[in-house]
C-alpha cells in the first residue's frame, strides 16, 4: 500500500514540474510598459550578402523579439557605423509595434565604403521604446568585408590544338573569399571556333572551394576563345573571365594510325592484294576505323575497304585491301576514324609498293630476286676477266714452261 502511495506522489510531482515548465515558456508578465520594453531583445540577424565587397550594397536584417505579454512600440531604429551608409533610413519614420511573443524584422539597405580595409566591423543596432522611461534596445551586428576576387583559369588544355579536331578544355573557377557566391555562369565566345556547351550554369560555389567545368572545343581558325564568368554576391552581379590563346598545330593527344608489315600479292590484270597491320600509336582511342585505297588506284572486291572498328591506344589489327593499279609507285591508303566526340578524322598514307612488287603469283615482302640474276652473272664474269688480265704475265709464263 505504501508503494502505491509513493508512486502516486511521484506522478503528481512530475505533473507539477511540467506545468511549471509550460508557465516559464509563456510570455513574461509585465506590470507596466517600462517592464515590457525591458523584455524586448535582438534574437538574431541575417546579412545579404554574408560577406561584402568594398563599395557593395546589401541588406542587414535584424530580428527583434518581444518576450513580454504586452505589446511594445519601437521608434527610431537605426544601424550606426562610420564605415557604412543606410540607404533606407527614411522609411523608419513611424513607430513599429512588436506584439506579445512576436518577432519583428528590421531591414536596413546598406552601402559599405569603397575604400574600407578588409576585416569585420560591428555596426550598432539601436531602437527606442515608445514609452517614457523605457530602456533602448541595443545589439552589435558583425559585418565582414573581403576584397578577394573570384578567379577563373584554364586548368586543362592540350599543348597544341589541331584544326577541326575536338579537345577537352577545363575552366576552373576558384572562390577564395570568406563567403559563398551563387548563380555562377560561364559563357564562351570565339570567332571561328565551336565550343560545346556554349554556356554552362555552375550554380553556387562555397567559400574556399573551386570547381572545374569541362568544354569541348573544336578550332577552325587561329582565334582566341574567351570564357566570361558572371556570379552573384548577394544580389550584386560581378564578372571575371579568362582568355584561352589558340595555339594550333599537330595534336599530341590524337589517335595516330601507323601501317606495318605490308605484303603485296598479285592476281593478274594489275589486280593486287595488300595485307598488313595498322597500329594506333597515339594517346587516345580510335573508333570506327576503316581503311581503303584512293585514286589513281581503284578498290575492288572482296576487300574494297576494311573495317577494323575500335582500335585502342597502343593496339593493332591486321587488314587486307584489294585494288587495281597501273602504277605501284604511289598508292594512297586512306585511314578514317572517329574521335571520342564523334568527329570524323582522316589521314592518307602515300605508299611506294614497288619494293613489294610480285613475280608471277604469290606474295613478296622484298624485290624479285630472279630478275637480278643476269646482272649477278654479268658481274661475276667481269670480275673474273679483270683477274685474268691482271695475272696475264704469270699465266703466260706458266704456259711457256
Amino acid at each position: 500500500m505504501k508503494y502505491w502511495i509513493v508512486c502516486l506522489l511521484i506522478v503528481l510531482l512530475c505533473s507539477g514540474s511540467a506545468g511549471a515548465a509550460s508557465a516559464l515558456s509563456a510570455n513574461v508578465p509585465a506590470a507596466n510598459t517600462q517592464d515590457a520594453a525591458a523584455l524586448v531583445y535582438v534574437s538574431g540577424y541575417n546579412l545579404t550578402p554574408e560577406v561584402f565587397y568594398p563599395g557593395e550594397t546589401g541588406t542587414v536584417t535584424v530580428h527583434v523579439t518581444n518576450a513580454a505579454n504586452a505589446s511594445v512600440a519601437l521608434d527610431q531604429p537605426a544601424l550606426l557605423d562610420p564605415h557604412i551608409h543606410v540607404l533606407n533610413q527614411d522609411t523608419f519614420t513611424t513607430a513599429t509595434t512588436v506584439g506579445p511573443g512576436a518577432t519583428m524584422d528590421f531591414n536596413f539597405i546598406v552601402l559599405v565604403g569603397a575604400d574600407i580595409p578588409d576585416g569585420t566591423y560591428f555596426p550598432l543596432f539601436t531602437a527606442e521604446p515608445n514609452s517614457y522611461g523605457g530602456n533602448p534596445v541595443h545589439s552589435q551586428i558583425p559585418l565582414t568585408i573581403d576584397s578577394a576576387d573570384v578567379r577563373a583559369s584554364i586548368s586543362l588544355k592540350p599543348e597544341t590544338f589541331a584544326l577541326n579536331q575536338t579537345d577537352t578544355v577545363n575552366v576552373s573557377i576558384a572562390n577564395p573569399r570568406l563567403g559563398d557566391i551563387s548563380d555562377v555562369l560561364i559563357v564562351a565566345s570565339g570567332n571561328g571556333n565551336d565550343v560545346s556547351p556554349s554556356e554552362s550554369f555552375v550554380g553556387p560555389i562555397p567559400a574556399g572551394t573551386s570547381v572545374d567545368v569541362p568544354f569541348a572545343l573544336t578550332p577552325h581558325a587561329q582565334s582566341d576563345v574567351i570564357f566570361n564568368v558572371s556570379f552573384r554576391n548577394g544580389n550584386n552581379i560581378h564578372t571575371t573571365g579568362v582568355v584561352l590563346p589558340m595555339n594550333t598545330g599537330e595534336s599530341k593527344s590524337a589517335s595516330l594510325p601507323v601501317l606495318n608489315d605490308l605484303a603485296l600479292a598479285g592476281t593478274g590484270n594489275n589486280t593486287y592484294s595488300l595485307t598488313g597491320d595498322v597500329t594506333n600509336a597515339g594517346i587516345t582511342d580510335a573508333s570506327g576505323l576503316v581503311l581503303s585505297v584512293g585514286a589513281p588506284a581503284h578498290p575492288v572486291q572482296p576487300y574494297a575497304s576494311y573495317a577494323v572498328g575500335a582500335l585502342a591506344s597502343d593496339d593493332f589489327s591486321s587488314f587486307t585491301l584489294t585494288f587495281v593499279s597501273n602504277d605501284l609507285s604511289s598508292v594512297p591508303i586512306i585511314v578514317q576514324w572517329k574521335d571520342a566526340y564523334g568527329n570524323i578524322l582522316t589521314t592518307t598514307k602515300i605508299l611506294d609498293l614497288r619494293p613489294l612488287s610480285y613475280s608471277g603469283t604469290g606474295s613478296q615482302t622484298g624485290g624479285d630476286l630472279s630478275a637480278s640474276y643476269p646482272l649477278i652473272y654479268g658481274g661475276i664474269i667481269l670480275i673474273f676477266a679483270i683477274v685474268l688480265w691482271m695475272k696475264r704475265r704469270w699465266i703466260v709464263a706458266k704456259f711457256r714452261r
